[in-house]
């Protein structure tokens, strides 16, 4: 069944996102913000996303089904005093915290137990408010769910369905579970591309040579380290015992591949980058991300004048929007000389089409 309103405690990016999507997927349902951003109140009024903004939390948000708490993690205290007061059978407050230990252990024996479910969409962005919020960021991301062990099967299994519902793939965890896997596969390795990006800028020259020919190797590895430093100090800390239990094991890990290249072991060696490999080949392409995918093709370029604005033009006339583009001087490990960006998979599958009917020499990654 579907509700009939739903309110959410902050609209930036991840908030606005799911208000957003209801509103694509669920036009009749009621939308009711509180921000203490009032220019993303404004505009989400006036892009009618939300039905109703607030500047403070009234008892209009008593009669929601569903309250999305997507405030910032340290203002989750204040909130959820306030917020106990409407909760109940038809009222469920979740939230979309990328750690749920902190604010778990916090409702854990409370009036508020019972009718708490934690929720992470795996999703996000480098950029952060109301205004960068999409209404397909949720499509196909694994949307995790941990719900307090007072909660009801049925409320659960209510949420799961409305989740699915949004596009959104729900998994079901016990919320320790959940801190640990997401230190592993999204808190790790933020921090490893932050330290990678830091070693190098400590090691350069003056005349910055490493930053200049850095490949697509290194430019891969470490995109994630372009995402917010707040919010990445706040999940250090609030993850902390998780993350330094996976930085110990991590460190084990470069110890042992240490050991193997000052032994000149072979076998060893070979085993290690065969292993990874086939793990990293086992990966689901579809999978969701804390970053949005990359949309881009690689593309050979003869090197003469309007060459590039050429290309532009082709796909500009057929209504293609180029997200960024620019010339690759460092090709190791990647094919063609320009890279081409898009802001959406359709995009990118139309532009290879119509470059490759232009005789262009494309390549996929």
């Amino acid at each position: 069944m579907e509700p009939e309103k739903i309110g959410f405690i902050g609209l930036g990016l991840i908030g606005g996102s799911i208000a957003k999507t209801i509103r694509r997927l669920h036009p009749g349902i009621t939308l009711l913000a509180y921000d203490v951003d009032s220019d993303s109140l404004s505009l989400a009024m006036e892009e009618h996303t939300i039905d109703a903004a607030y500047g403070e939390l009234t008892d209009d948000f008593a009669g929601c089904q569903y309250i999305f708490l997507c405030a910032p993690v340290q203002n989750n205290e204040d909130f959820l005093e306030k917020l106990s007061g409407f909760a109940g059978e038809n009222c469920i407050i979740t939230d979309v915290g990328s750690v749920k230990s902190a604010i778990h252990e916090e409702i854990a024996n409370t009036p508020l137990a019972p009718y708490f479910i934690g929720g992470h969409p795996m999703a996000g962005s480098e950029k952060s408010g109301y205004a960068h919020a999409a209404p397909y960021l949720l499509e196909n991301v694994y949307y995790i769910i941990t719900p307090s062990a007072e909660t009801s099967p049925g409320a659960v299994g209510r949420f799961q369905q409305f989740i699915k519902s949004l596009g959104a793939i729900p998994i079901l965890l016990d919320y320790k579970e959940h801190d640990f896997v997401t230190a592993a596969v999204s808190h790790l390795p933020h921090i490893l591309a932050s330290s990678l990006v830091n070693l190098v800028e400590g090691l350069d020259s003056k005349e910055e040579t490493m930053k200049k020919i850095a490949a697509g190797g290194f430019k891969d590895i470490t995109r994630i380290a372009s995402s917010s430093p707040v919010m990445w100090q706040q999940i250090c800390l609030a993850n902390r015992e998780q993350v330094l239990r996976l930085v110990d094991a991590f460190s084990g890990e470069l110890a042992k591949i240490r050991a193997d290249i000052a032994a000149s072991s072979e076998e060893h060696l070979f085993q290690f980058f065969q292993n990874a490999k086939d793990y990293r080949d086992s990966l689901p392409l579809a999978s969701g991300g804390s970053l949005p995918k990359i949309y881009g093709l690689y593309c050979d370029m003869v090197d003469e004048a309007g060459g590039i604005a050429t290309l532009a033009t082709i796909l500009a006339t057929n209504q293609i929007s180029i997200k960024n583009i620019g010339i690759i001087h460092n090709r190791e490990f990647q094919d063609g000389a320009l890279h081409i960006e898009f802001y959406e998979e359709k995009a990118l599958h139309e532009a290879l089409g119509l470059l490759r009917k232009y005789r262009y020499t494309v390549y996929e990654r």
